[in-house]
């Protein structure tokens, strides 16, 4: 018989899952899968039980800030391969990748669960309570992948089969859903997508314009300010202008909403600035051609205006009987048009995400692997 080692440390098994074991002559054997490859016989294997809160915890504490997520990538790909799904490690950008694992006899699934790895800075290490989990990527989203593999493999025993795709980069520019836009499957009809909307099916996302604004002068002597040209001041004064600008609002989907996000500019406190910048950010309840051009001729001609990035405003599809929200935040939706139609829910709440104080509430933990599956079974069922 076949003998190798395993490493117990990563092994287990989430609630609800069955593994089988055989008996044979000369030694106890369990066959289980592993990288991705198919199931092998082993010679003896210990799983430890892992619940979905045991499963956030050690998510949170491998730190995963945007452009380092190899770590906790690696970590999922094991654990699923364990599980016995076929995993994939979609390549992004250098060390970086997406995981995307489907069950072996079923490698193109109708409904794929998904959320990202990454988190915001800095890293915070896991703690609990009775009634919470704290850390750094605990709502956002390392609490949600806990619930989708566990809400899968409740689907398994049933024999619905879905996907689960992790990506990276959602909290900085969405680079891993651009790639994993081109590996869909071909047979995909539905993207669950995981953020924290406190258990509740968005009715829609709204979108996000960002729009940086560059002043430029002439440097002088502060003494002299006559002699130069203060990038500071004309940046100031269109921002100005900008924040006073009305913005469009929905009775359903709320106001467009404006945060100016970052300033910078000047040399010293004594020489007259020639250089000033802000970035800002802009959330969209609709189209943004009108939009943009008011904010251009509303920040004058002594500024230069740029568009760096642009996601829409999305309406989204929802499920019977579950209670709705509006998210006022973008998502990983408008990079993944080719995996199916979008759904967006998952426990916590956006409040708390991006916080020293960040949490999860255990029961809308467990309570989102309920919501996982009854909607894999619902969009299962639902016909071409």
């Amino acid at each position: 018989m076949e003998e190798f080692d395993i490493d117990t440390r990563l092994a287990y098994t989430l609630p609800g899952i069955a593994f089988g074991f055989q008996f044979d002559v000369g030694g106890f054997k369990s066959k289980i899968r592993g990288q991705g490859s198919g199931p092998r016989d082993v010679a003896f294997a210990i799983l430890s039980s892992m619940d979905a809160v045991t499963l956030t915890r050690q998510l949170i504490d491998i730190e995963s800030i945007s452009g380092n997520e190899a770590a906790v990538g690696n970590y999922l790909y094991g654990e699923l391969c364990r599980l016995g799904y076929q995993t994939r490690k979609i390549a992004v950008e250098g060390d970086r990748f997406n995981v995307f694992a489907t069950w072996p006899d079923h490698p193109n699934p109708t409904v794929v669960f998904s959320t990202h790895m990454d988190t915001v800075p800095p890293f915070i290490p896991s703690s609990e309570d009775e009634q919470k989990i704290y850390g750094r990527g605990s709502c956002d989203a390392k609490g949600i992948i806990a619930a989708q593999v566990a809400a899968a493999e409740r689907l398994r025993q049933q024999e619905i089969y879905v996907g689960l795709l992790f990506v990276v980069g959602e909290e900085r520019d969405s680079l891993g859903a651009k790639v994993a836009n081109d590996h869909a499957p071909s047979r995909c009809r539905f993207l669950v997508n995981g953020e924290p909307t406190e258990n509740r099916v968005a009715l829609a996302s709204k979108g996000t314009l960002r729009v940086e604004v560059v002043a430029r002068g002439k440097m002088a002597h502060s003494a002299y300010p006559e002699l130069g040209e203060s990038a500071i001041d004309k940046l100031i004064a269109a921002l100005a202008r900008l924040r006073g600008m009305p913005l469009p609002a929905d009775p359903q989907f709320g106001p467009c909403t404006l945060n100016i996000g970052l300033i910078e500019g000047g040399r010293a406190p004594h020489v007259i600035p020639d250089y000033a910048h802000a970035d800002l950010l802009y959330r969209l309840i609709g189209p943004t051609d009108a939009l943009r051009k008011e904010i251009v001729a509303t920040a004058g001609d002594q500024v230069e205006v740029s568009f760096p990035l642009e996601l829409p405003f999305l309406r989204l599809r929802t499920v019977d009987e579950l209670p709705t929200m509006i998210a006022a935040f973008t998502t990983d939706i408008p990079k993944l048009t080719k995996w199916g139609e979008p759904l967006l829910i998952g426990p916590g709440s956006i409040h708390v995400a991006h916080t020293e104080g960040e949490f999860i509430e255990k029961q809308q933990l467990h309570d989102a692997i309920d919501l996982y599956s009854k909607i894999g079974i619902e969009l299962q069922s639902r016909k071409p």
